[in-house]
């Protein structure tokens, strides 16, 4: 997979990667909750210890620290006492030089890593002052109490919760590809083009109105950006329709289906109507019977407040629910929606062209083939997708490649003689 398809599969499903993410933070938090960070300490212990001895003497001192009898009486010491297993867990004792020694007390607090370090140095001092034949130490002494805790709670807390982020970033964005993978939507173009062999004519933004206002709003003022009408004049030529201002005898329509599930789609044929409307071409939009009723009414709720034509915007839309072509009408939009379970094109009025209008990532090939299927059946070929919303990480264009010429192979010809050298 290239880093194309990489980010595309995030952003298809920057939902579960942002909410796996979540996770992966409140996770980090609970557990520097549940388990504090800790805390350290040092107290550093010098020692006199004879010499001549074949022995390591700060080794044997390090294992005499860190001893049973030691970390016991250091435990009852400190406040509250703690266990021996609690000692033994708590508490490291290391060698910093050949006659010093350095215990190290951890803690959820810095006044408890404290008193460990400080408790453990001074049993320990206590315990080879009581047995200073057995423990080969000639004298110590504490050079260093414990009094300032290492370490920063929020700090580590802030990397925790940094790396529990990561994770699970990391771990959505791999669920992500993982699911790209079983989603059969389409949302490149050329897998739009090639599910049912037809070239993508045009990919523009579209607007989404949900009430009569928004749709009146759209047909008075839906003003393309300077790549969307380019787009659409170079669909609106390779579909035979005018891009220009005609007269009123001529007659060129088009057909617009959509999937009943793809309802970013619907829009796509009000805004070919309202810009061909602003090229100065008279134009009537027709809803098919097979839209939605509640959708038909907003649309002829919408005509009734756009108003009509103006000085200011002499060439306006007209919309007509179930109705045909007006007599002065150069050009003529049919919306329709096809059922995506069971898709079936019927309608009696025939057109110059007819497209479909797909929304990327709203529908798959079996049902844009089942369409195609269904306009075959009804006499109708299919010229042109218009893609709703392109993917901005889509390089594909949708313009299916020419089938290339067969290689016709040079055959030998025949010998009908030969040429004596010399």
């Amino acid at each position: 997979m290239d880093f194309r398809r990489f980010l595309m599969a995030a952003r298809q499903h920057k939902l579960v990667v942002v909410v796996v993410a979540l996770v992966g933070l409140g996770l980090a938090i609970g557990y520097t909750v549940l388990v504090p960070p800790m805390l350290a300490s040092r107290a550093l212990v010098e020692l006199q210890l004879p010499g001549g001895s074949g022995v390591d003497p700060i080794q044997t001192q390090v294992l005499l620290g860190a001893s049973e009898p030691v970390l016991s009486a250091a435990g009852q010491a400190v406040v509250p006492a703690a266990s021996l297993t609690e000692m033994e867990r708590r508490v490291a004792v290391t060698s910093l030089t050949p006659n010093v020694l350095a215990i190290t007390g951890h803690a959820t607090t810095a006044t408890r890593a404290e008193a460990l370090a400080n408790a453990v140095a001074a049993s320990y001092l206590a315990y080879i002052k009581a047995h200073h034949t057995s423990s080969g130490v000639v004298g110590g002494q504490v050079v260093e109490a414990a009094t300032t805790a290492t370490g920063s709670l929020s700090r580590t807390r802030a990397e925790y919760a940094g790396l529990g982020l990561l994770i699970g970033l990391l771990i959505g964005i791999v669920t992500a590809l993982a699911l790209s993978r079983t989603d059969k939507r389409l949302r490149r173009r050329d897998d739009i083009a090639r599910a049912i062999g037809v070239p993508v004519v045009a990919s523009i933004s579209v607007r989404r109105p949900s009430d009569a206002v928004g749709w009146a709003r759209l047909f008075e003022t839906y003003e393309p950006t300077a790549v969307d009408a380019w787009s659409l004049r170079r669909a609106f030529r390779q579909l035979g329709l005018p891009d220009h201002q005609v007269s009123g005898d001529a007659d060129t329509s088009l057909t617009v289906i959509s999937l009943s599930s793809d309802r970013g789609a619907l829009s796509l044929g009000p805004q070919v109507a309202a810009f061909a409307a602003s090229l100065g071409v008279q134009t009537t939009l027709v809803v098919g019977p097979e839209l939605d009723q509640g959708v038909s009414a907003t649309l002829a709720a919408a005509c009734s407040r756009t108003g009509p034509a103006s000085a200011e915007r002499p060439f306006s839309t007209r919309v007509a629910v179930g109705a045909d072509q007006r007599p002065d009408a150069a050009f003529t939009v049919v919306v329709t929606v096809a059922d995506y379970r069971d898709p079936h094109v019927r309608l009696a009025r025939r057109t110059t062209a007819t497209v479909l209008a797909v929304s990327t990532g709203a529908v798959t090939a079996e049902q844009l083939a089942r369409v195609a299927v269904s306009a075959a059946s009804d006499g109708r070929d299919i010229s042109g997708i218009i893609v709703a919303d392109p993917d901005p990480t889509d390089p594909t264009t949708g313009r299916l490649p020419e089938q290339e010429r067969p290689v016709q192979r040079r055959m030998p010809t025949r010998v009908t003689g030969f040429t004596e050298l010399g």
